[in-house]
């Protein structure tokens, strides 16, 4: 069974979901396509790392989106990461043998949620995205950097079964 990042439902807007997230610490590789990043991620935590460790595979997976003409707050950072399991910190998680692959932590947060089904297409994003936007500007919330897909499912799994989520980190 794949463990699942824990998260508090603060608040529901909507379809939006204003959730609290804890303290993370993530495997992380940078600017390559999403197949090249799951593959680089997927072998640290299968054991290549400097303890020949195999992990825990946790969901959701979580890259980075460069979704063009949304917002002027979008970094341009184009990552995927994964979710440790919630016993390792930044200190006592295998180190990664690939320098591709980093370890990074990222602090607790609330993130404002849409939830929805299918491959996570990239016009399928930039949808859901401005959905998510309208909704909280129609609230007043305030979004802070670029807009993270989570996906919790392989890419064997038909898209019409398939989780996904679309977040910004807000200040509620």
């Amino acid at each position: 069974m794949v463990e699942r990042v824990e998260y508090n439902i603060k608040q529901r807007i909507d379809d939006v979901e204003i959730r609290h997230y804890p303290r993370l610490v993530l495997a992380v590789v940078r600017d390559l396509e999403d197949n090249e990043a799951f593959g680089f991620l997927f072998r640290y935590i299968s054991g290549e790392n400097i303890s020949d460790q195999e992990i825990e595979m946790t969901v959701p997976v979580i890259s980075s989106q460069e979704i063009d003409m949304i917002v002027p707050v979008i970094s341009g950072s184009n990552y995927m990461a994964f979710v440790l399991p919630l016993k390792f910190t930044i200190d006592n998680a295998p180190k990664p043998k690939n320098p591709r692959v980093k370890l990074e932590e990222r602090k607790s947060k609330n993130l404002a949620v849409l939830r929805f089904r299918g491959k996570a297409k990239q016009e399928d994003i930039k949808e859901k995205t401005k959905t998510l936007l309208s909704i909280l500007n129609k609230h007043k919330i305030k979004t802070q950097g670029e807009p993270i897909l989570m996906r919790y499912n392989p890419p064997f799994i038909p898209g019409f079964i398939r989780r996904n989520e679309i977040a910004f980190e807000v200040e509620i």
